[in-house]
């Protein structure tokens, strides 16, 4: 192998070393910090500066022509030639750990500096002027009905106490919808009250605005400009199918705020979610075509650099240059180096500088899970793409043998990337891999337009919007990729989550990685012991339940449909109860084909917050639905007003039901527990739910709502006073718990109506810290085995020969 093919390593252990410290040590102290990098300085230059030994002297050998006999060499080190490079590598990486932590500590110290930290540990309320640093994101929360604005905000001035302060330092904004047509680079005042950060964050304090914005100035030339692009090519995707109009922006600026919710649940599903981001695969398109582009027009080789710099600046602008971009530009620019024939060794060595060169920037990258996928799908693309593309390549025929380093690209980026997105998702993607390759021919076509669109808005709309239906093509295709991929049976495989997961799939990965040779050999030499082998792993792996599921016997279903209720009560075969449509029709719809579910007997809303009705378009379209049945609390009135217009049109009747209602289906009754009247207090809608106490088959059941303490307790009182609602209350085989394991309980209650088994119905990594501490604590008091579909998927109450058992569908 020639010189050129070597990679070379030496910087790559010292910059994943520094990556290491710098993310376990943002919540150090200062005094600590500098300690620590001291020391580091000081044994780096001992260890790079420390003479080499001299040999020991083993007397003088003089040959038969009187010349003394020695090594040759005169001089032996304390460790070889190996022992050399071990030393050097252990001094470059204390010299990165020290480089790191004089960075941080600079930061730590620059945005410390004023009164902002203790007045936030004071909670005091101030008044600051800042610059707006990201784009504000802008989130409908389910249940609630209400919008949150969050963006960073680099404070320049504050004011509290009456007196006036300059500073520099980073704070959250969590502002109400006001607020969401703040821009980027604007000057605003922002008055509220400060709450410490989480010791680490990326900023110092968190405040909530107690008025309206109050701009100071206007975002630069440079800024409003990239803002003209960007509003340009959103408003001329306007027109766009859903998919098309979601996913372009997402591809060539990273607003993912148009895209439907389902398909990004599919795109997570299948890990394709990089797509729909500003990351370095995107830049390096952007790259590769400037570059193309540039050499078509009969630029000078020489010149080129300069017109894929001018590209990439361009870019960065457009998509603005907040820290992610930075990090994609940086990774995407290596990227293309390392598909560069005569740059190829020089990848590893650039991309090593820039994470430290990043992490000095900004040391919070360390912690951001973009920077990990990047910076690894980097270094297998570095790594893998040769060696790889040219073994398969050696195995495809000869006229699309140059396929190869393009087939591996995503297979690296994956097995790279594999375990930090464990702990994304806490599951595999089987058909991760395949969905990327599938979607690899659209990404380039639908960016390029995309970019093009967004130059030319501001100039020419029509225009614009004819390059964006271009773009559609190629974009729809994405979408189409990610939503067969994310329903191929087996799709995902469970894995254990959090940090011992990702750090299990890495030791298999490298495993697999380390003896691909061997297994390889094997299979080849060995073919029927290597299938039944294969076989063998598939049978005990394959997730049995995407196969036999529905479960024979099922009573009862909790699908999971992500932060809120969509139950599922079986009548008869292929008629079912539904209990909440949960926030996302598509979510709602495949639980129901899964089940078999044509006919839909009654759907009960038990109360009209979003996590729980707006799914119900999915669960009536293309079904026979007989009734709907609601609380006669209609509040949030625009919600009960949707649910008239998706009813009304369909001929489904629309009634109310009260406490004390006994409702009856085919195998099925269940008696109305609440509501009995209205409570001001705590939530009005969430107190207005329907409590069901069911009995299906030999399974009983009390189906909660989203009852908080307050109707619990009203609850609870009127069970006191009724002879049968006691005797039920001792009975319930299942508890669905009320709103999502919130708090918000009450324990009585939830004392009275124990059952060996709770069902709770809540989204993964959902922002209300559902289920709480304290309801999994009254659960696991009560003796009830818990069961969340956000650990589970589709939890399944089963009911055969008198049992009751229960079994889960992971998605």
């Amino acid at each position: 192998m020639s010189d050129k093919h070597v990679l070379d390593l030496r910087l790559l252990v010292p910059a994943l070393v520094g990556w290491a410290f710098t993310a376990s040590v943002l919540a150090w102290s200062l005094t600590a910090l500098v300690v620590v990098g001291s020391a580091c300085a000081a044994l780096a230059t001992l260890t790079v500066a420390w003479p080499t030994a001299r040999a020991p002297r083993v007397g003088r050998l003089a040959g038969t022509d009187g010349t003394d006999v020695t090594d040759g060499a005169g001089r032996l080190g304390w460790f070889g030639r190996p022992g050399s490079s071990r030393r050097t590598a252990v001094g470059l990486s204390l010299a990165a750990v020290a480089l790191v932590s004089g960075s941080t500590v600079g930061h730590l110290a620059s945005r410390s500096a004023g009164p902002l930290t203790m007045l936030a540990h004071e909670h005091a309320v101030v008044a600051v002027e800042g610059l707006v640093a990201t784009e504000p994101t802008v989130r409908v929360l389910p249940g609630r009905d209400t919008v949150m604005v969050r963006f960073r905000l680099t404070v320049t001035e504050v004011t509290a106490r009456g007196t006036r302060s300059a500073v520099r330092s980073p704070i959250l904004v969590m502002a109400d919808e006001r607020w969401q047509h703040v821009r980027w680079r604007e000057g605003v005042r922002v008055r509220g009250k400060l709450v410490p950060a989480e010791p680490g964050d990326d900023v110092i304090a968190v405040i909530r605005p107690n008025g309206n914005p109050d701009s100071t100035h206007a975002p630069g030339v440079v800024e409003g400009g990239a803002e003209r692009l960007r509003a340009g090519l959103r408003q001329a995707a306007a027109p766009l199918p859903s998919d098309a109009r979601g996913l372009l922006p997402a591809l060539v600026i990273g607003d993912t705020s148009r895209t439907p919710p389902d398909l990004t649940e599919a795109m997570l599903v299948t890990g394709m979610t990089h797509l729909s981001a500003v990351s370095g695969s995107n830049v390096a398109i952007v790259l590769t075509f400037a570059l193309g582009g540039a050499g078509l027009l009969g630029v000078r080789r020489r010149w080129r650099p300069v017109v894929a710099a001018l590209a990439l600046a361009g870019f960065v602008v457009l998509a603005r240059p907040e820290p992610s971009v930075i990090r994609a530009a940086t990774m995407g620019a290596i990227g293309l180096i390392g598909l560069s024939r005569s740059r190829r060794a020089a990848g590893i060595p650039v991309l090593s500088a820039a994470v430290l060169v990043l992490l000095v920037i900004d040391p919070w990258l360390s912690r951001s899970y973009g920077f990990a996928l990047s910076t690894l799908a980097t270094l297998g693309l570095l790594l893998f793409t040769r060696s790889w593309g040219e073994a398969i390549g050696r195995r495809l025929p000869r006229r699309i043998r140059s396929w190869g380093p393009a087939l591996a690209i995503p297979v690296a980026a994956q097995a790279m990337c594999a375990p930090v997105v464990v702990l994304l998702q806490g599951s595999v993607s089987v058909v991760g891999v395949l969905a990327n390759l599938l979607a690899a021919p659209f990404v380039a076509p639908a960016t390029v337009c995309g970019v093009a669109a967004a130059l030319v808005a501001p100039l020419w709309r029509w225009g614009a919007t004819s390059l964006c239906w271009l773009g559609a093509l190629p974009a729809e295709g994405i979408a189409w990729v990610a939503r067969t991929c994310a329903t191929v049976p087996g799709g995902t495989m469970p894995w254990p989550d959090g940090a011992p997961g990702a750090v299990l799939l890495a030791v298999v990965t490298v495993a697999v990685i380390c003896s691909g040779r061997w297994w390889a050999h094997t299979a080849r030499t060995r073919p029927v012991a290597m299938l039944s082998v294969a076989l063998m792993v598939l049978a005990a792996a394959a997730p049995t339940s995407t196969v036999t599921w529905p479960p024979r016997g099922w009573r009862f279903v909790a699908c999971d449909v992500g932060q809120g209720d969509g139950l599922v009560l079986a009548t008869t075969p292929g008629h079912a109860v539904l209990v909440d449509a949960g926030p996302d029709p598509a979510a709602i719809n495949a639980c129901l084909r899964r089940l078999h579910i044509r006919v839909l007997d009654s759907v009960v809303l038990t109360h009209f917050h979003a996590d729980h009705v707006d799914g119900l378009p999915g669960a009536i379209t293309g079904r026979q639905v007989r009734e709907v049945l609601a609380t006669p609390v209609h509040d949030p009135d625009h919600q009960w007003k949707e649910v008239e217009a998706w009813t009304r049109p369909r001929g489904i009747p629309l009634r109310e039901v009260f406490a004390g209602d006994h409702l009856t289906w085919p195998g099925v009754t269940a008696d109305v527990w609440w509501p009995q009247r209205r409570i001001s207090s705590g939530s009005v809608p969430n107190n207005a739910s329907v409590v069901l106490a069911v009995r299906s088959g030999p399974v009983d059941l009390l189906l909660l709502g989203d009852v908080e303490r307050e109707a619990a307790h009203a609850v609870l009182l009127a069970l006191r006073r009724d002879p049968a609602m006691v005797a039920r209350a001792g009975e319930f085989d299942v508890v669905k718990v009320a709103h999502h394991g919130s708090s918000n309980l009450d324990e009585d209650l939830m004392h009275v109506v124990a059952a060996p088994l709770a069902v709770i119905s809540v989204g993964k990594d959902n922002d209300y810290g559902h289920p709480s501490p304290k309801a999994l604590e009254v659960l696991r008091r009560n003796g009830s085995a818990v069961f969340r579909t956000d650990q589970r998927g589709d939890v399944a109450v089963v009911a055969e020969g008198g049992a009751v058992a229960v079994t889960w569908r992971k998605r």
